[in-house]
């Protein structure tokens, strides 16, 4: 498969090429330019097909010009070994949990493959690569747990000082050796540009530098698999009923989403539910896109002003908002509502819920409303434990915690406090890598 960049359709690339090169030269995003057929691949699959069999076919038949099909099968079986889990809330609304991986978030089904894919092609050569990336919790997290200790691999993590939750925190700054963590200044959004603009800059192109963000095919094609499991698992439910309910921050699971469908899966509807940083939820009511500052809510994976997919998804839809329109819902959920849902699904199913999947599920109640008769299947992104806090204010106690969030509570966190400029960054590089 080749990849195009989002401003520039001429401008493609292998993705071997578009891994290491995380945003395309241009500024814009790679996005596959063809919209392969996978149906047989999806028909062929058994009712129960487990996860990696699933995955590694899907990923043979995206990059087979990249690998083979025995390393497809090979790094499916090195980057995951943990497999997500549906749970039935009742016959009309399934969660679909993706918290089951070494940093407990659904981002470590893309960290991972990213990660195990970079040292797969680096294993040929002698180059090192530096991953840049920027995170509001989660892809921090997911990232350092999957890239500690690859060879030939270096990662600098930016995050917002003071605005991610501290089991956030100390996954990723309490490991050391190939894991940097930066505590910017600023917001999500700063973190985000100075990461952007750094691909960019003509004074660090002798740092091989490569992004571990959403915006990087290498996280954004593995997150399409769950897509592929889930709807294997639930085939019996009629496509016209099949609704995914996805929490949205910078859009790449959603993004992922929305490519699994053009891809052939039996998937009708999407809903974007979002906090208060409700971009593209405005976008799909008014056609008017307006980026602005994030606000800080207590779904902070999500707090997202500026949505780097966004432009991924304009292009999957060649600017047509009617189109976008026909496939995604776009619902926004604050914070009194979350905290709301966490109790509710605590108190009446004993169900523990983080509050960013409580953005889903209450998303999920308001388009039941209207739609009785879909099958809405929520997209649990993290487990409860990594929002002790916002967990305890809804029901009045601790969450049971996983042994992998249990382990880092006396762990000493190691980062360093920088500005929130190109140049604070550059600086900071600079002194690692030159």
């Amino acid at each position: 498969m080749v990849f195009a960049s989002t401003r520039n359709k001429e401008l493609k690339m292998s993705f071997q090429k578009a891994l290491f090169q995380g945003l395309s030269p241009d500024g814009g995003l790679f996005y596959p330019c063809k919209m392969p057929d996978m149906t047989d691949i999806i028909k062929s699959f058994s009712e129960n097909e487990n996860f990696k069999n699933v995955a590694s076919s899907v990923i043979y038949h995206l990059l087979n010009e990249d690998m083979s099909e025995t390393d497809s099968k090979i790094l499916a079986e090195r980057a995951f070994p943990f497999s997500p889990k549906l749970k039935k809330i009742n016959d009309k609304l399934h969660v679909l949990e993706l918290y089951h991986g070494p940093s407990s978030a659904f981002k470590d089904f893309g960290a991972s493959f990213l990660a195990t894919s970079m040292e797969y092609f680096l294993q040929s050569n002698d180059k090192k690569a530096v991953i840049l990336t920027a995170t509001s919790g989660d892809t921090g997290s997911a990232v350092a747990r999957a890239f500690y200790e690859k060879k030939n691999i270096d990662v600098v993590i930016l995050y917002p000082k003071g605005r991610i939750s501290p089991l956030q925190e100390k996954q990723m700054t309490t490991l050391g050796k190939n894991i940097h963590a930066l505590e910017v200044e600023g917001s999500f959004d700063d973190c985000q540009k100075m990461v952007k603009d750094a691909f960019t800059d003509p004074e660090l192109k002798n740092i091989n530098l490569s992004s571990a963000n959403s915006i990087n095919l290498g996280r954004l094609i593995p997150q399409s698999l769950y897509y592929f499991w889930a709807v294997n698992q639930l085939k019996k439910i009629p496509e016209e009923q099949q609704v995914f309910c996805v929490p949205s921050g910078n859009f790449g699971n959603l993004t992922a989403g929305l490519y699994a469908k053009y891809w052939g899966l039996s998937i009708r509807k999407f809903i974007a539910s979002t906090n208060q940083n409700d971009v593209i939820p405005e976008f799909l009511k008014t056609s008017v896109y307006t980026p602005r500052p994030s606000i800080q809510t207590y779904s902070n994976a999500m707090d997202v002003g500026s949505p780097s997919n966004f432009e991924r998804m304009q292009t999957l839809y060649q600017n047509d908002v009617e189109s976008m329109r026909k496939d995604v819902r776009g619902i926004c959920i604050d914070d009194d509502s979350t905290l709301e849902t966490i109790r509710k699904y605590n108190n009446e199913f004993n169900y523990e819920i983080c509050p960013h999947t409580a953005v889903g599920l209450k998303a999920a109640e308001i388009y039941a409303q209207k739609h009785p008769f879909d099958h809405i299947t929520v997209l649990s992104t993290a487990h409860p434990g990594k929002f002790l806090e916002v967990f305890n204010k809804a029901v009045g106690h601790d969450p049971e915690l996983p042994l992998s969030l249990l382990e880092l509570k006396d762990k000493t966190k190691v980062s360093e406090v920088i500005g929130n400029t190109l140049t604070d960054l550059k600086t900071i590089l600079n002194k690692m890598y030159r």
